[in-house]
């Protein structure tokens, strides 16, 4: 019998929750009855400020047979990406879906969603929203280069408008787990791994409680971890942008030897070299802070701290997860 693991990392979802746990109840339970087929939860409470930890005590309740509920809760905020690693470490099922509580990745999909691994020859299906109701226009626009210029830049299959919300097969899930990095990037690592995916694509759906924990800086941070993880394109940028600097500093040299000597140099232009010489600056600052990103990540990964620390668990474990 297959076994249907689902990964839900949590921040602040106390009024999300209970309704993301009615409907994947109602979910389940139809499954159930048409396939030989059981379901576990894995919440993930990734350091909530509010009840969302009491929400998943007191999602227990849902459990009966061949559906069950399993908890864990950070002992700080770790990030949501620390949240999934942690949900895919203790997930057992014969396939494994990782989605948000928040209902913006529909639970109705699972039964497609299923159905079409079970049928086809593919690893994963995973969902796309065809637009971005509801969002911001800014982000929307600067959410689309972004996937536009990863794609071009690595060797990260990213789909615009791609969701965390996936059905993966055990060995997929194996391969994301077999890679040991602390700046994970979910949606490249899905991609990079290469395994067969279909997506289906969906109308967006706005959260059906609380608000989003994402604003713009906070995504544009994410956005530059993204391209940090998987690609060194920005390295070459800055050291083509040196050499191309310093062909034009020989040339200028050049030109004023030769201006001297045939008109003489009076003294003016100080306005634009003033601006050249701030332009400079910037780049090389911009330069400097590429480089320092790649260094900074680089750090961080030869410390070899753990993702997440686990508080306390349903099944009583406190060990965090560990890199060796």
């Amino acid at each position: 019998m297959d076994t249907i693991s689902i990964v839900v990392p949590c921040y602040n979802e106390q009024e999300s929750l209970p309704i993301f746990m009615e409907e994947i109840s109602r979910v389940a339970a139809n499954m159930m009855s048409q396939h030989l087929v059981s379901f576990e939860i894995i919440l993930v409470n990734d350091g909530s400020t509010d009840a969302t930890l009491d929400a998943m005590k007191n999602a227990e309740a849902h459990q009966r047979t061949g559906f069950a509920v399993r908890w864990v809760s950070f002992s700080r905020n770790f990030g949501k990406e620390a949240a999934m690693l942690a949900g895919l470490e203790r997930a057992t099922g014969t396939y494994v879906a990782t989605m948000d509580a928040d209902m913006q990745d529909p639970p109705s999909l699972l039964p497609q969603m299923y159905e079409m691994l079970l049928t086809g020859d593919m690893d994963c299906v995973a969902t796309r929203r065809t637009n971005r109701e509801g969002e911001p226009p800014i982000r929307s626009v600067f959410a689309r280069l972004f996937y536009k210029l990863i794609n071009k830049i690595s060797n990260a299959d990213i789909v615009d408008g791609a969701r965390d919300f996936r059905l993966m097969s055990r060995p997929m899930v194996d391969a994301v787990l077999s890679l040991p990095e602390y700046n994970r990037f979910s949606k490249g690592i899905f991609g990079w791994i290469g395994f067969k995916t279909v997506w289906i694509p969906y109308v967006n759906v706005n959260r059906v409680a609380g608000e989003t924990k994402w604003n713009f800086f906070s995504l544009l941070l994410y956005s530059i971890d993204g391209i940090v993880a998987f690609s060194t394109v920005p390295l070459s940028i800055a050291s083509v942008l040196g050499l191309a600097l310093c062909a034009i500093a020989f040339i200028g040299v050049i030109f004023i030897v030769i201006r001297t000597l045939l008109i003489g140099d009076p003294v003016d232009g100080w306005p634009s070299l003033v601006c050249i010489i701030t332009l400079l600056g910037g780049i090389q600052l911009l330069c400097l802070g590429i480089m320092g990103q790649y260094l900074a990540k680089t750090y961080l990964e030869t410390k070899h701290r753990p993702p997440y620390i686990v508080k306390e668990s349903s099944d009583n474990s406190t060990a965090g997860n560990s890199l060796n």
